[in-house]
């Protein structure tokens, strides 16, 4: 059995190169599966032809449309003549991230490939870009595909919450091991794990005299480092490819997949979305902007898609 039988790919009509599809044919290779090549459009010029009758404008839609799936269907002749499997989808729609998610919901896709690239940090602080829109709302794995290749024998980071009793915290660590393990099966890769873990907070150690910096970051690793040595055992996962770091994830994940030129990054995002989404941020999003590999990001069990009841 395939690893994703059913994959949403999402194609940008502003580039050169389309990376999530060229990914997505490469995984298709490797696993069979049926692709589904994804464009949503809307031109505003719609919104100022009101004066025309309403099947004049539906012939502008479809026109659009069609346009698209040309261009689709151009992009993939090659991929067809080699017998793979992969479907078109355009559809009309303003919201591009609710579009995606709309047709996972739909469609029951098991992975969206999208390609993604470096965003502005003080516009992303006003304008949640669509790729952060889609992990937090999309049900099914999205795989954010950057420019690293995935070679042979490459590395593939599981980056995990070992130091978390909070069963969505368990849960989500599973998920990510066992898809990691899954994913490096298919890639003929090795898989290690990631745990960053606090400092010492420095607010406490001035304010408290008789707190010990040494002593608390002492157990604090040592707690670490038991939690994941425990779910490496668990996994069958050696101990030297265990990597329980002291900082903040974003700085950590990074850092390590550098060091170890990954290919990958398997991480869970909860979905925050809302108020707290903007004053606090997520970390699968801090951590993605940072990193120069593919990112595939896994929800909860539970979660629950805020488009799902619209």
């Amino acid at each position: 059995m395939s690893l994703f039988n059913n994959i949403l790919v999402v194609l940008d009509p502003t580039a050169d190169e389309q990376k999530a599809l060229d990914r997505a044919l490469e995984l298709a290779r490797r696993q069979g599966c049926k692709l589904t090549a994804f464009v949503s459009v809307y031109e505003f010029s719609y919104e100022m032809t009101t004066m025309l009758s309403g099947d004049e404008r539906e012939s502008m839609k479809h026109a659009v449309i069609k346009d698209r799936e040309l261009w689709i269907a151009n992009y993939l002749s090659a991929a067809r003549e080699q017998g793979l499997d992969i479907a078109i989808k355009v559809v009309w729609h303003n919201r591009p991230f609710e579009a995606v998610v709309k047709a996972v919901l739909e469609d029951q896709y098991d992975l969206v490939i999208k390609g993604t690239h470096d965003h502005d940090v003080l516009k992303s602080m006003i304008f949640t870009p669509s790729d952060w829109h889609i992990l937090r709302k999309c049900p099914c794995p999205v795989l954010l595909v950057k420019e690293h290749d995935w070679p042979e024998q490459g590395n593939i980071i599981a980056a995990v919450n070992a130091g978390s009793e909070k069963e969505h915290h368990l849960s989500l660590n599973q998920r990510i091991i066992e898809q990691a393990q899954q994913m490096a099966a298919l890639l003929n890769a090795k898989v290690h794990l990631v745990n960053a873990y606090p400092g010492t907070p420095v607010n406490i150690a001035i304010e408290i005299p008789e707190f010990n910096p040494q002593e608390y970051n002492s157990t604090m690793q040592r707690h670490h480092k038991d939690a994941i040595f425990g779910l490496a055992k668990r996994y069958d996962i050696a101990a030297e490819q265990c990597h329980v770091l002291e900082g903040m994830p974003e700085d950590v994940i990074p850092k390590l997949a550098r060091e170890l030129d990954a290919e990958m990054v398997l991480i869970g995002t909860i979905g925050r979305t809302g108020l707290s989404a903007a004053i606090i941020g997520n970390t699968a999003e801090h951590v993605i902007d940072r990193l120069d590999c593919d990112v595939l990001a896994l929800k909860p069990a539970n979660f629950v898609c805020p488009l799902e009841k619209s």
